[in-house]
């Protein structure tokens, strides 16, 4: 979804809503791998009914990936497809319906981001083709040796990852034949229902997804306790999560890591980018290819009912005049994120998510249900005058929110600008390894005679010393470039300077920096001005053109972008309303803008259909990539005499729109003519083959069970009919279903409703299903065959139904996990966090054994400080009494004294009279302190990094607050809380350990302290 840094925002401002997943590993027994047995209970503690999986966020990464070599065949890239949702299978195991999407046919509105996705990804790989052959020749000619170029088949265009691409029809069999080898061979799948949504299915994967869950729902068979979970990452994900009301709703993710190690294109080595290549080593092979670091990715779950329970405290809003209703805040909460963006509508100028906007939003939503006594939406309906409400006020922001946003950048360009001028003075200096030897300032006082000593000793040690051989290697390897540069004297007569032990001149070192500076300046492309006077006619005459700046026109498009506004909101709940309608302008107005929308009402009653795939193809594809799509129909992308050229700019300009980077802009593409390009197609259907014809048809979804299921017979007796249906819905005059699919008992599916046709390529049990790979070894054909596949299609209800957005009666509450608001620790005892999904999830423990060789590895690394962490009860036999407490705005941990463990009244006679700042010694009450605030990233990612052990010299415990008296319950030293030793020591907060601290005297070794 088009909302940059959604993510990160939301796991910022609500930590406990994502958990890791915990993986069970294939094992490798006598040489043989053994894989994951997924009919055993799951190790992340929670049973899952259904797993949905959004097969675009897949395919994507297993093609084409970023942080290793590329698969060179399409074979490899099926396999690691296959291998990935196996991964998916195996952390969530369901244990009713596995539900794979492939993106489709997407509604209209959605293709104009597609079209401009892929006209950007042609345009980027022409200009790094031009960059790398610049860079090759260059090499070249210096003698360096490359590794052989690619040939053009080699190379791989993401764009054929478009509904009716052949690479996308070739997927959909290998996904059939996946299918029935799993089901075939493994228990764990022959016991759920699969169903399989391939890219001849309209409709986006994410949005197929939402729609069977809402038949679902309104079917009377649904058990409203299911448990979903929707594997994808795309931030829109969550929003569609909360829109379904469903309670147990949970998304699994990979665990973003950034900064990964890139493969330069040119030479395909790691360490460094395209326009810092040297070509190959002298020893390595022209077909050597080096690979980073083998990292698992891991994944997380994200806990939509935790959301929801910071949404409840977010959105409550007391004294209301009218019944408060938790579902319809969050329907609204839903509806207000689509400000910041989405993949339908650019975002408002002035609101940006890192700027805090949807903080601002709610403020100002609240004011508006106080004053209009009512909600924002109802089940995919938006009430105009109430949005008209929040507009006005964020209308009256404007002009403050384009100075401080100004006086931000400003203050982010002079301290990049400070950065960069210190970067340079210290690539300046002489490193480390170099020949020349750094001054260094000699630590307090040394005597003369110490110093000569000194200096002696280094001069004596200098030769043959490893450090002085890597110098001498670095001067030839310097001499060798120079001597192939013969016209880079400045470069030769610096290096021969500095190896004779002289610095260049000042002049030298600030010549190119000055260049370098004016170069890295940043070129002010800001024709709006939004922080200056009379910013509303620049903005809407630059972006809109000449004329554009009248009230009418602004209302205008304030219009256009509240419908689009209701479109979206009907698309999350109630399904595609109109599958030709788009927002047709670049750019959104302003919020001050929408001061005449009460009375505005948008209309989706007339009919539409998605396009047909090829046609698809031709409204979102440059000529670039004119190779997916039917040569016949290539005249209309190249002659210049086609009514249809002017779609296909061979170049476009992307507007930054006051951003900093090319993928950030606005690509100013135009806009296609539907009724034109179809009027083209028409005229050209005749010349396609008959397999392009095939691929040119709107398909169904495929379902796949086991023969001891208890649906395979229905889908048997299907298979046996050989009867071929329609799989579009017919309905006859008065609006009625005309239906030849055949129901099934719900009940055989454990609640999930639907119909089935006969499928022309099922394969009959007990046959033979053939494999799609030349290599049989690992995916032979799936012989005998014991897997039934026939059509299917989600229940139909009748035109006009309404989806209820509401929870359904008999949906249990699932058990909260924050600490609640009125919790009084000193009254209602100790509160346990949950963990992960269960607050029964066993944590790790060492026995007596155990903790005798913990406290042997660690006695010898004692430092020179004092003990810490003794009056811990952290007795081997005795849970220690320390308790987390979870979820408080301020401190997120906060111990305490526990009354009822005798142990800790024990310790108050065991005083040590050491001073204060050298460490907590035997009796001194080491209270808990809160952990500093993780880093933005850290809190984004949850990676946040072990410190090291201990305090440094003179510390108080590694931010104990040690104080000699009575225990006082919950105290902390707010002073520390802030110190950059932050001891960290195990995994798991509960995690407890008798380690002694490192040097300077440390507190309880085994705590996050």
């Amino acid at each position: 979804m088009g909302v940059p840094s959604f993510f990160r925002w939301l796991t910022k401002k609500y930590p406990s809503i994502q958990t890791d997943a915990v993986e069970e590993k294939k094992t490798v027994v006598g040489g043989v791998e053994v894989p994951v047995d997924c009919t055993k209970p799951n190790p992340n503690y929670q049973e899952f009914d259904n797993l949905y999986l959004d097969m675009n966020g897949i395919i994507h990464p297993c093609t084409h990936p970023e942080n290793r070599p590329a698969p060179k065949t399409e074979e490899e890239m099926f396999v690691l497809i296959f291998e990935y949702i196996d991964r998916l299978f195996s952390i969530v195991r369901p244990r009713r319906v596995l539900y794979m999407a492939i993106d489709g046919v997407a509604p209209r509105a959605k293709m104009n981001q597609q079209r401009s996705r892929r006209f950007r990804a042609a345009k980027e790989v022409i200009e790094k083709e031009l960059e790398i052959k610049a860079i090759r020749d260059k090499l070249e000619s210096e003698g360096i040796p490359l590794p052989p170029a690619k040939k053009p088949e080699e190379k791989f265009d993401s764009n054929c990852i478009t509904p009716g691409t052949p690479f996308m029809d070739r997927l959909a069999v290998a996904l059939r034949y996946y299918v029935h080898n799993r089901v075939t061979l493994d228990p764990a799948w022959a016991n759920i229902q699969v169903i399989l949504s391939d890219a001849n299915v309209p409709g986006e994967g994410e949005h197929k997804i939402m729609d069977f869950i809402r038949r679902q729902r309104a079917s009377p068979s649904h058990d409203p306790n299911t448990v979903h979970c929707l594997c994808g990452a795309d931030a829109d994900l969550i929003m569609l999560g909360l829109a379904t009301h469903e309670a147990n709703f949970n998304i699994l993710r990979e665990e973003f890591v950034p900064n990964q190690p890139r493969a330069c294109e040119l030479c395909q080595q790691y360490g460094h980018e395209l326009k810092d290549c040297r070509g190959l080593a002298a020893d390595q092979k022209p077909d050597h290819q080096s690979n980073p670091v083998d990292r698992d990715t891991a994944f997380i779950f994200l806990r939509l009912p935790v959301l929801r329970e910071y949404l409840a405290r977010d959105l409550e809003m007391p004294n209301l005049p009218f019944p408060y209703d938790l579902e319809r805040a969050i329907d609204d909460w839903v509806f207000m994120c689509f400000f910041v963006g989405n993949d339908f509508l650019p975002h408002l100028p002035s609101l940006e998510i890192r700027e805090n906007a949807i903080d601002r939003l709610i403020r100002l939503y609240k004011d508006m249900v106080y004053k209009a006594k009512g909600w924002l939406t109802d089940s995919g309906e938006v009430y105009m005058d109430r949005v008209q409400i929040m507009m006005v006020g964020l209308g009256h922001m404007e002009d403050q929110i384009f100075r401080n946003r100004q006086q931000r950048e400003e203050s982010f360009k002079r301290r990049n600008k400070q950065q960069r001028r210190q970067q340079r003075r210290e690539q300046q200096m002489p490193s480390a390894g170099s020949i020349v030897a750094p001054l260094t300032r000699t630590p307090g006082y040394m005597g003369a005679d110490e110093f000569k000593s000194r200096r002696r000793d280094e001069r004596m040690n200098v030769q043959g010393t490893p450090e002085t051989l890597e110098a001498e290697a670095r001067l030839k390897a310097m001499l060798q470039i120079s001597a192939k540069n013969p016209d880079s004297e400045t470069a030769m007569t610096n290096n021969w300077q500095l190896a004779r032990g002289k610095r260049p001149s000042h002049d030298d070192y600030n010549a190119p920096a000055a260049k370098e500076e004016e170069s890295e300046e940043e070129v002010d492309n800001d024709n709006i001005r939004l922080h200056e006077p009379g910013w509303k006619e620049r903005y809407y005459i630059n972006k809109f053109g000449e004329g554009s700046e009248s009230r009418e026109f602004r209302h205008e498009v304030a219009r256009d972008y509240v419908e689009g506004l209701c479109w979206v909101l009907k698309y999350y709940y109630q399904g595609c309303a109109s599958w030709d309608w788009y927002y047709p302008h670049h750019y959104a107005p302003f919020s001050s803008d929408f001061d005449d929308i009460k009375d505005f009402v948008p209309d989706f009653t007339r009919p539409t259909k998605p396009f047909n795939p090829l046609e698809q193809l031709m409204a979102v594809f440059p000529a670039a990539s004119r190779a997916h799509i039917p040569e016949a129909w290539h005249h209309l992308m190249l002659n210049d005499q086609s009514p249809l050229i002017d779609f296909y700019p061979p170049d476009f300009e992307i507007d930054l729109n006051g951003k900093r980077f090319a993928w950030q802009g606005v690509a100013l593409l135009p806009f296609v003519d539907q009724q034109l390009l179809l009027s083209e197609l028409a005229k050209v259907y005749h010349q396609l083959t008959d397999e392009e014809k095939r691929r040119n048809v709107r398909g169904t979804d495929r379902i796949f069970v086991g023969k001891d299921h208890p649906l395979a017979q229905a889908l048997i007796d299907v298979f046996a009919s050989g009867k071929e249906v329609n799989f579009e819905v017919k309905r006859n005059a008065d609006g009625a279903i005309e239906n030849d699919w055949v129901h099934y008992d719900p009940s055989l599916t454990n609640g999930m409703a639907g119909e089935i046709a006969w499928d022309k390529d099922a394969v009959d049990i007990g046959g033979r299903y053939p494999s799609i790979f030349r290599n049989q070894i690992d995916y032979p054909d799936v012989n005998p065959n014991m897997c039934v596949m026939t059509a299917y299609r989600d229940p139909v209800f009748p035109r006009g139904f309404k989806y209820s957005a509401e929870r359904l009666p008999g949906a249990a509450v699932p058990e909260p996990v924050l600490k609640p608001k009125s919790y009084d620790e000193r009254s209602n005892g100790r509160y346990q966090p949950n963990v992960g999904f269960t607050r029964d999830r066993p944590h790790a423990n060492l026995s007596d054994a155990g903790h005798r060789m913990v406290n042997n590895s660690v006695r010898g690394q004692r430092g020179n400080g004092n003990r810490g962490g003794q009056n811990y009860n952290n007795n081997r036999q005795q849970q220690n009494s320390y308790q987390q407490i979870s979820y408080n705005e301020s401190t997120p941990y906060v111990g305490y004294f526990d009354d009822s463990n005798s142990r800790d009244y024990n310790r108050q006679t065991q005083i040590s009279h050491q001073p204060r700042g050298r460490g907590g010694g035997p009796g001194y009450y080491n209270y808990p302190q809160p952990p500093a605030p993780p880093s933005f990233s850290d809190m984004a990612y949850g990676n946040v990094a072990p410190a090291p052990y201990g305090a440094p010299p003179g510390g108080n415990g590694g931010g104990y607050n040690n104080y000699n008296g009575p225990p006082r319950r919950g105290q902390h030293n707010q002073e520390s809380r802030h110190r950059p030793y932050d001891n960290r020591r195990g995994s798991h907060p509960h995690h407890s350990g008798n380690s002694r601290g490192g040097r300077g005297g440390g507190g309880g070794g085994g705590y996050r302290n």
